[in-house]
């Protein structure tokens, strides 16, 4: 299946990726990880959840931990440009026969609570509470001085039908892998905020959400926080890199929280904005595909994901592999 045009005149428009609600089984344990280790800030906590932010964003929130007995990812979210746009993303969902409902969510406005085709769940918003900003505060920077949320990347059954149905509400492809055999995708990149990515989609058993990322100021603050990480008992939660992808050509850092949720640590992608730029097309087998140095990923890379609340995950319709390390 070819890359579909892009629909740059969609029925509503998201301005871009906005927060992660993680289920984790221990508060303190997520909060060492998230606050003492990585350096995200605390909005608001109390004894059923914490709300963070990075140090450039205004919102609230870029993550919801909320204690649960079991982990998995409670809802992804994304800003709309106003509230008409709700309305409208309301009629397109419930079009599409998907659910939709307006619910209530702390430090948001109206909020509409959907799902994509394949059961990952999605909330739009037009507001949220904003904060003073703290991007000078340079005291509170730590860790691995995260700036933003960057990105989310979450298994798909079909990739081809994942891509189809984001593309319909105008996200835009920059990259994919392709399935030289059958022709299929194997993975896609897509945005909406003019980075390399706010939502990609990756081959495998889903929907599960493969990671959330945030971006750094440089490749030198990775290096920081693995020598962090490797001094304060963390060292076995180094899953990947660091190295420098050829999808994106971004330097990261692949590293997983107490519960198993992957983050990745992201820098130096490049700019999208431009409305014809045409998508960068990758072999499934180029070794240079996922590295551009060349190592491949491990295998837990390419099976182990975050489940969604309440959604059952399918085996995917296209079975051929990428290069994976021995």
């Amino acid at each position: 299946m070819p890359v579909p045009s892009p629909v740059l005149y969609p029925a509503f428009n998201v301005i871009r990726l906005s927060h992660v609600e993680l289920a984790v089984k221990d508060l303190a344990a997520s909060r060492a990880f998230y606050v003492d280790l990585l350096g995200l800030q605390v909005s608001h906590e109390d004894a059923e959840a914490i709300y963070l932010r990075a140090m450039e964003e205004r919102g609230h929130h870029c993550v919801i931990l909320r204690k649960a007995d079991a982990p998995c990812v409670n809802v992804l979210g994304f800003k709309v440009f106003a509230e008409a746009d709700l309305d409208a993303a309301h009629k397109f969902f419930a079009d599409q026969g998907l659910p939709v409902a307006w619910v209530e969510r702390p430090f948001m406005g109206r909020t509409l609570r959907t799902a994509d085709p394949h059961g990952i769940p999605l909330e739009f918003y037009a507001k949220m509470d904003r904060l003073p900003p703290i991007h000078q505060q340079y005291a509170l920077y730590h860790g691995v001085k995260p700036l933003r949320i960057d990105h989310f990347n979450c298994f798909s059954p079909d990739v081809d039908a994942s891509v189809a149905f984001y593309n319909s509400f105008g996200f835009r492809v920059t990259e994919y892998t392709e399935d030289e055999g059958s022709k299929k995708l194997w993975a896609a990149w897509m945005h909406r905020k003019g980075g390399v990515h706010d939502m990609a989609f990756t081959n495998g058993r889903g929907p599960r959400l493969h990671h959330l990322a945030f971006w750094v100021p440089t490749p030198l603050n990775i290096i920081d926080l693995l020598d962090l990480m490797a001094t304060t008992g963390y060292v076995a939660n180094i899953e990947r890199g660091p190295g420098r992808h050829g999808i994106s050509n971004a330097f990261f850092l692949y590293i997983l929280d107490p519960d198993g949720h992957r983050t990745e640590i992201y820098c130096s992608d490049y700019q999208t904005v431009d409305p014809d730029l045409e998508p960068i097309h990758w072999d499934l087998k180029d070794p240079q595909r996922q590295t551009l140095w060349g190592a491949p990923a491990p295998k837990s890379w390419f099976e182990n994901g975050s489940a969604f609340a309440n959604v059952a995950a399918r085996d995917a319709v296209l079975t051929a592999q990428p290069i994976i390390a021995p």
